[in-house]
């Protein structure tokens, strides 16, 4: 049996409400998932290979990875060795808050640049150092956070097209919302939008990146984020999510996120670290 990869993460509540950040150290593959918000973040050791909504990434040390909110990724590292690397994630109120009110999207998932590097780099040392009894340490790293998301939109966005979503499959999502526990099967879903069962697969995977029980499985996992995150018992909220139990919700975080529901629980509870 080949030994398990290795894999370190560490997560932290940031300086202002929506905002977290993840250093981590894996060998780990992820599968698709999404963010609900913004991430950027800094390549340090190792390579990582993503597929993402605006292409492959192929990140080496020094390499900026960027995600945009709803954006449909997965994680794999690039050789056999594990890589090292440090993200935020920022909530599209949060980067509005900080920058200029617009609804921002990164243009594209990798790049370098060394103006923004610097900034990710200062912030990530305020962040190493913050001392969560100290006001004006909280306000230093807040200032780094706000330099760097401005940075990016400058530098590195458009301003975020607005969408609209077709009635027929706006109706499908409303019923796996609405349901989220106990979904409908594909049949019923198909007749709602009335298409066939393949060709709703097909339309709703094309809008959304994700066939429909494999999006709403994210959503499932989004809301028990936010339940948790909000004091939750685990086991509560992997039952409203419609999860088998709470061993079923802690392999699916690792799965596509890689920390567990305690370490979320953990992170969002504490101060700013």
């Amino acid at each position: 049996m080949s030994p398990r990869p290795i894999h370190h993460v560490r997560l932290r509540r940031g300086p202002i409400e929506g905002v977290h950040a993840e250093a981590l150290h894996s060998g780990r593959s992820f599968g698709r998932h999404w963010h609900d918000g913004h991430g950027f973040g800094l390549m340090e050791a190792g390579g990582h290979r993503s597929a993402s909504g605006r292409g492959t990434v192929e990140a080496l040390p020094g390499h900026i990875v960027t995600s945009n909110p709803g954006e449909v990724h997965d994680g794999h590292p690039l050789g056999h060795a594990p890589r090292r690397w440090r993200m935020v994630h920022v909530s599209a109120e949060a980067m509005a808050r900080l920058v200029d009110g617009r609804p921002r999207e990164f243009t594209r998932p990798v790049f370098d640049d060394p103006v923004v590097r610097t900034a990710m780099v200062r912030l990530f040392r305020h962040w190493d150092d913050v001392d969560h009894h100290d006001p004006l340490a909280t306000a230093a790293c807040e200032e780094a956070l706000t330099q760097v998301c401005g940075l990016l939109a400058h530098r590195h966005s458009n301003r975020r097209p607005d969408t609209v979503a077709p009635a027929h499959l706006q109706r499908v999502r409303d019923c796996l919302l609405d349901q989220m526990a106990a979904p409908p099967d594909l049949d019923h879903l198909a007749g709602l939008a009335g298409l066939s069962r393949f060709q709703l697969v097909r339309q709703f995977a094309r809008w959304q990146s994700l066939p429909p029980f494999a999006w709403l499985q994210q959503q499932r996992l989004r809301q028990a984020r936010r339940l948790i995150a909000a004091g939750s018992p685990m086991a509560e909220a992997a039952y409203v999510c419609g999860f088998a139990d709470q061993s079923h919700l802690n392999r699916q975080f690792v799965r596509h996120f890689g920390f567990t529901p305690g370490q979320w629980r953990q992170a969002m509870a504490g101060p700013l670290q």
